[in-house]
């Protein structure tokens, strides 16, 4: 199985300065601009058979993008979006930090604080969305799978096993492109954070 994981274009969340998370921003013009160009590069460069998306407006309308270059429909799952970030979305970063200040020691894999979802909780609907991928696709399935920063990390941690307190992470730029084979037991990874497909905005 062959998943190609994209996080979406700029949104107007990035120019507000605001927590975005569950907060429903649209794409901004820039944002569109790297979607138009990614979808180019994914139809010139990558082959998949299904195409799937967080409902969120910044992830779908990156993937209408796509689906407009490629023809493939878009499939909406919800356990694709961004970790819900409850009484924080859309709130500037100043106040949220005053209203709903992390817990002292910083927070725990189990913390609720403000609403939002745990990292138990946010690591486990990673792992169920694969689990399921694995049980409704074919073994030979080739998935592009718009999502966001956070879940796509989550993704990452899950696809190779780590701890969900590791320090890893991987870059996820405005519609940045990462790659990960799985064969049985395995998991290849053959590119993380590609951004070629914006070298004419840079």
């Amino acid at each position: 199985m062959k998943l190609i994981l994209i996080r979406h274009g700029e949104s107007e969340a990035d120019l507000l300065k605001v927590h975005e998370g569950r907060a429903d921003f649209s794409l901004t013009d820039r944002g569109k601009g790297q979607a138009r160009l990614l979808s180019k590069w994914l139809a010139a460069k990558e082959d998949f058979d299904f195409l799937l998306s967080s409902p969120l407006k910044r992830a779908k309308e990156t993937a209408q993008f796509i689906s407009k270059e490629t023809g493939k429909p878009i499939i909406l799952a919800e356990e694709l979006m961004e970790w819900d970030n409850g009484l924080l979305a859309g709130l500037p970063r100043e106040e949220a930090a005053k209203k709903y200040p992390l817990p002292k020691g910083g927070r725990k894999p189990h913390h609720t604080n403000g609403g939002t979802e745990s990292m138990i909780n946010f690591r486990a609907r990673a792992e169920t969305f694969l689990s399921e991928l694995k049980e409704e696709y074919p073994k030979d399935a080739q998935l592009c799978i718009i999502s966001h920063g956070g879940m796509i990390n989550m993704l990452y941690r899950s696809l190779l096993n780590l701890s969900m307190q590791t320090e890893q992470s991987i870059r996820c730029g405005d519609t940045s492109i990462h790659k990960f084979i799985l064969k049985e037991d395995k998991c290849d990874i053959e590119y993380i954070n590609r951004l070629e497909h914006l070298s004419e905005l840079l």
